[in-house]
This record gives structure tokens, sequence and C-alpha cells, in this order.
């Protein structure tokens, strides 16, 4: 099963009868979450997701169970209640839906599953017309132990879907038999003999991954790249290749290694997050 993502969670929480559904339509000043950060507060006030330091949230759930329907309320800086400040100072403007459209959340939860972007019309505001979500991060990963390994147990830890492909299942010299991968889904090669990786690059070019990356250093590398252009790959998919891969410089333990390449996905895939 796909893990579900922390920004889907409220989101699916919201389907169920009585829920309501807490949205983040505008900031002012700092604040740890973006715009679009969702909240859901059952009746019983328990809640799934998170806004800030749960005095938000109690808050919430106190003024959403006495709303008979949606508004717009500001919180910290700038708001009327003056008993409730945040601690970072800032001001908040949370869109509070005792009553969320349910049809409309299982649309967009359906849309996730099956990979694509999806869109949230919300209720009449001035602020955020539509909450957008982008699909589940998903890492596919070729190669060897322990570095396959220790990848995987990392992405496993922190929710991240894994699709694992060892050698076995493939032939070398052939593309494996899968489907690309989706936009977003993580590519990585991770192996130290390199004759496995043209053909796995070539397939994984054909689709609109966000990321593709390849273990090895920069005589690896330049070799690798040499392959790729005589096997007719052009010049610009051979730069959508990482390589070296991870954001510590020459990882020598598996687990740094793998720490060091799941910072880079993460990263990328949430500086492609629609809200920013």
């Amino acid at each position: 099963m796909t893990p579900i993502e922390d920004d889907h969670a409220a989101l699916a929480a919201a389907c169920e009868p009585g829920v309501a559904l807490c949205t983040i339509v505008g900031i002012e000043g700092s604040f740890s979450r973006r715009i679009g950060a969702q909240l859901a507060i059952r009746p019983d006030g328990s809640v799934t997701g998170s806004l800030a330091d749960g005095c938000l949230e109690r808050q919430l759930a106190s003024d959403i169970a006495a709303m008979p329907r949606h508004d717009v309320r500001r919180y910290g800086h700038g708001s009327p209640q003056i008993d409730f400040r945040l601690p970072c100072g800032g001001g908040l403007d949370i869109l509070l839906d005792p009553a969320p459209d349910r049809d409309a959340c299982r649309a967009v939860l359906a849309k996730l599953e099956q990979r694509e972007p999806a869109n949230l019309t919300l209720p009449a505001n001035d602020l955020l017309s539509q909450r957008a979500y982008q699909p589940a991060l998903r890492v596919r990963g070729y190669g060897e132990d322990p570095e396959l390994g220790a990848l995987e147990t990392l992405s496993a830890a922190c929710g991240i879907g894994f699709e694992r492909v060892e050698t076995g299942s493939l032939s070398l010299g052939q593309m494996p038999d899968l489907p690309p991968p989706d936009h977003r889904t993580a590519t990585v090669l991770l192996f130290h003999d390199h004759e496995w990786e043209v053909p796995l690059l070539c397939h994984a070019v054909t689709g609109p991954g966000f990321y593709i990356g390849a273990q090895g250093g920069a005589t690896a590398r330049g070799a690798r790249e040499e392959k790729l252009r005589l096997a007719g790959v052009g010049e610009a998919e051979i730069k959508r290749i990482h390589g070296p891969i991870g954001i510590i410089p020459g990882s020598r333990t598996p687990r740094t290694l793998a720490l060091s390449i799941l910072g880079e996905i993460v990263g990328e895939y949430e500086a492609l997050h629609p809200h920013g």
C-alpha cells in the first residue's frame, strides 16, 4: 500500500461523517506550515494532521464546535481573540468548515490514488479558492545490498513508498518490464557493477519522473554518460540524471548514503508542492 502523505491524511479523515476540515488560507509573517495546510477535527475533538503545537488545534476544535457554517477566522497577530496568540508571533487566516463536501474529498483521494494531481474547491473565501494536492512520493530503487536495503529501510521509516528491483528480476542489457516512473516517482540506481545501468536509465528517462540518480563518482559518471550517448540518449535527458547522488559529499557507509540520497529526493519533491 502507498503510505498516505501528511497533507493527504486530513483530507482522508474529512471523508468521514461529522468531521470538520480546517485549511490555512493566509499567512502573515513567518509560520512553520504552508498555505493550504489542513487539519481534520472529529466530533470528539480529536484531530488528524497538525498546524502548530497543539494550542491552536484545541482552539480550532473549540471554535468549530459552535459554528453553523464555514467561515475564515484570523488567529495570532491581528486576531480579535486577544487571549490567544501564536508562539511565532505571526497571523493565520484559517478556513473552518464544519461540513466539507465529502464527495469532493473522496474524488480528490481517488485521483491521488491513481497517481494524478488533484484540486479541492474550497468554500467561498477571498484568499484561497482551491487546495491543490500532488501524489505521494515513491522511490523505485534498483541495485544490490547493502546500499539498496539501507535506502529501503530508511524510506519505510519515513513512510515513503519504496519499490525494490533486484538484479534477479532483470535481464542484463534489457530494459525492465515495468511502467516508466510517473512524475512523482524517483528512480535510484545503486550498483557497484555499472554494466546494469544503461538500459535502466534509458527506461527511466522515458517517463516524467522528477528525480533520476545513479551511484558512482566522477569517473563512473563520465563513462555512464558516454554509454548513454552511444545508446542514443539526448543531452537533455542525460542532464536529468543525478550523479554523484545525495547531499552529503563522499558518503562512506550504506546508511549515510541512504540518508544523503533520500534527503536530496525529498528536497526536490517538496520543491514541487503546488502551494510552495
